[in-house]
Parts: C-alpha cells; structure tokens; sequence
C-alpha cells in the first residue's frame, strides 16, 4: 500500500469513528468528494493536502435549518487539528488543510486562496448536482420534512422560491446556479454535465405532473 492509499484508510476509520452522519453526509459522501477532487485537481496541488481535506471537511455536520449551519466548516477545521497531528501533518500542511476544510461551505462564504481549497470547493459542490445530487436533495428535503414541491404551482411560475417548504424550489435557488461559481476549469465542465442531469429530470417530473417547466430553468 502506498503512502496515499495509507492515509486514505486511516482517514476514512477517523470519520467512521467520529462523525455523527446523515445519509446525505456519510462516508460515501465523503469517498465521492475525494474521487472528484482527483478528477478535477491539476498538478499544482499537493494531494496530502486535498486528501485530508476531503475525508475531514464534514467532521462538524450541522442540519441544513440550524442557525449556526454557517459556522459549520470552521468548527470542523479546528476540530481537524489533533487529527491531522496524529497522522504526521506538518504545521504548514496543518493550515493548508484547515484553510481549504474551512472554505469550502457555501454558507461559511470564506474565499478560497490555495489550489487544494479550490479544488475541495468545487468537489464537494459537484457531489451536489447530477444523478447523486438528486438523490441527496430529496433526502436532506425527507429528513427535514419539506415537500417534494408546491402542487399548486410546482415550478414557481406565481410565487417567490421558498425552499425552506418546497424540495424542488431548492435547485433554482441554489443548485443550478453551481456552475456558474465553480472556481476550477475541470470543475465547471462537469458541474454542467450534471447539471444538465438534474435539468431533464426536471423536463421528466413536468410531464409526470402535467405541468410545463419554465424555460429559465434551463438557462440560470
């Protein structure tokens, strides 16, 4: 087993044994992030670095309608720390991988500055979209409560977004909008491969529903 391969099994027993998980923020979560990390990520980035990252960025897992969900990524990089000391991290690799863990939250709104905090953004921004993006919007929307979509007006045509009540509502605030703000040229290549994922579901669920798609949606 290489040095890679190594850390990777250690870092995937640490969040086995320490992180309190959703189906949506598990440890596949966590193995999808690092397998698009290394698809997107150029030789410029050091792969110690985005490894640790990827596998710890999610140790403060707070639900997506707590106040503090902002504050999330933060607790989780200084909750890294002893971690990464344990597994021989230097303090330079230390910081590096607290800076990328602490900038890749969408709430947190904290510029990335190194490559790996970069790529870690884009990563954990594409497991979001596509097939698997479907898959977790409507399991975070399960475990919250929130119905699959408005049945009196399901795309929005009449009324404000409101994706605190409305699952679907969630991709037009949000999700669709991903791959427009990727920050790696890899990275926006396959956010709008997925994307176009998610927009012919949609196309499917408006046929299902007896109810036309908006045409912006395809174009936000």
């Amino acid at each position: 087993m290489d040095r890679l391969a190594d850390l990777r099994a250690r870092l995937r027993a640490v969040v086995t044994q320490r992180m309190l998980i959703d189906p949506a923020h598990d440890l596949a979560h966590l193995d999808r992030v690092w397998l698009n990390a290394q698809a997107i990520a150029d030789v410029h980035s050091n792969q110690r670095v985005l490894l640790a990252a990827s596998y710890l960025h999610d140790l403060v897992n707070l639900p997506k309608d707590d106040p503090n969900r902002h504050l999330a990524s933060q607790q989780s990089a200084t909750k890294s720390e002893p971690i990464l000391a344990e597994l021989g991290f230097t303090e330079v690799e230390t910081r590096a991988t607290q800076h990328a863990i602490a900038a890749h939250s969408y709430s947190a709104n904290i510029d990335p500055e190194t490559p790996e905090a970069c790529i870690l953004r884009d990563a954990d921004r594409l497991d979001a979209l596509g097939a698997i993006g479907i898959a977790r919007t409507f399991s975070v929307s399960g475990a919250l409560g929130r119905a699959l979509y408005d049945t009196t007006d399901p795309f929005g045509d009449s009324r404000p977004m409101d994706d605190q009540r409305f699952s679907i509502d969630h991709w037009k605030i949000k999700l669709l909008k991903l791959p427009n703000v990727m920050l790696t040229t890899k990275g926006k290549v396959v956010a709008k491969e997925r994307s176009a994922r998610m927009i012919r579901f949609l196309q499917d669920l408006s046929k299902e529903i007896d109810t036309p798609l908006p045409p912006d949606w395809a174009n936000l």
